[in-house]
């Protein structure tokens, strides 16, 4: 919903029905990830579901469902006799749940999206699939910490309060992870059971990527962390090279001694598993604490530039300092992936690919020179 939420807000509040297709599941070679959306409104589409496979087909029972008021769950793929009409040629399968959207039939969506616009975590939990097609549709909002039992009326949704408990359990916790889930429970919201199904879309604030080193390689860094979605800070603790104009692009920049403002931004809890670490400055003074701090942090990725030797000596000097073997195995230094890099720019793409590989599971290899799918489950 993310990336056609503006357009769905404004249809929403002028009052028309409008219909959205929503990604629920993936199978092998699918291009989009669950999450992705297209909706339609008034004969113009907007957000795409699979890159443009099967976009002509949805755009079609996009408008029905508007017009009937009767979601579906529909799914195409390779498998399907209409493959070859829907075009979805790259070998996937794809399972959407395509809904009205309305003031009366969606009166959360102006919440949902303050939430999202101000960063604030919020979880949509929609049956998406029931035995009883009365319950299709309806929905549960989370938020992390909160109790959305007694806001929610439990009569209305399948299991009454024993599913509208687990449920909203089960989205707090795909909400502290950041990532989006089908989950399937028996009628009455049994977690063992068969028959309802249930789709969490997680939206949280964009996850963090910390430069530290004001360096010129940190501005290529920056661009490329922002091309991939991260709220990206900059840390140095000099001031002559920790300036916005020297990082166009930078959410933050941060005149700081690294360790001590990587430890203040953990204790205050804007430090997650989702977070990556890079250290740029290959100056032992500054590198040195901070990787003591960075390597016993739960985060997605630590990796710090610099020669061989140089990630010889910060290995010593990091076991002198009581560092250990299991935390050490957490840094990725020399850091990037092989790609022959040589400017700041071609460097910070090998670092991006970095990240992105240890997230997805992926080798760094070229996909030309290896066989099986081309898509890897989240690592």
């Amino acid at each position: 919903m993310r990336d056609v939420l503006d357009d769905l807000v404004e249809s929403w509040r002028a009052g028309r029905t409008v219909g959205l297709a929503t990604l629920v599941e993936t199978w092998r070679s699918a291009p989009r990830q669950p999450g992705a959306a297209m909706l339609v409104d008034e004969g113009r589409a907007v957000g795409s579901v699979s890159g443009g496979c099967v976009e002509g087909a949805v755009y079609e029972l996009a408008q029905e469902v508007a017009t009937a008021g009767t979601p579906q769950l529909v799914r195409y793929g390779v498998s399907d006799g209409d493959a070859l009409e829907v075009g979805l040629t790259c070998g996937g399968t794809l399972e959407l749940f395509v809904q009205p959207v309305s003031r009366d039939l969606f009166p959360e969506l102006g919440a949902i999206a303050q939430d999202i616009r101000s960063g604030r975590p919020v979880a949509v939990a929609t049956v998406v699939e029931h035995t009883d097609a009365a319950f299709v549709g309806r929905r549960v909002v989370v938020h992390p910490g909160s109790d959305e039992r007694e806001e929610v009326d439990a009569a209305g949704f399948p299991g009454g309060r024993r599913g509208l408990d687990a449920v909203t359990d089960d989205a707090r916790g795909l909400l502290a992870q950041g990532t989006p889930e089908l989950l399937t429970y028996g009628t009455s919201g049994e977690r063992r059971g068969e028959g309802m199904r249930v789709f969490v879309e997680v939206f949280a604030p964009r996850p963090r990527l910390v430069v530290f080193g004001a360096i010129d390689f940190a501005s290529a860094m920056v661009r490329q962390g922002r091309l991939l979605g991260y709220h990206v800070t900059v840390c140095d603790a000099r001031p002559t090279f920790a300036t916005a104009a020297r990082l166009p692009g930078a959410d933050e920049v941060v005149v700081r001694w690294p360790h001590q403002y990587l430890r203040e931004e953990a204790e205050a809890g804007r430090i997650d598993r989702r977070t990556a670490l890079t250290v740029l400055t290959h100056d032992p003074k500054f590198d040195i604490p901070l990787l003591e701090v960075a390597l016993r942090l739960d985060v997605a990725f630590v990796g710090a530039m610099g020669s061989r030797r140089t990630h010889e000596e910060r290995e010593a000097q990091l076991r002198a300092a009581g560092v250990t073997e299991a935390e050490l195995a957490r840094l990725s230094s020399p850091i990037g992936l092989d790609l022959g890099a040589r400017t700041p720019e071609e460097t910070a793409v090998s670092i991006a690919a970095e990240i992105i590989a240890l997230q997805w599971g992926g080798a760094g290899t070229r996909l030309s020179h290896r066989d099986g799918p081309i898509h890897h489950p989240h690592a």
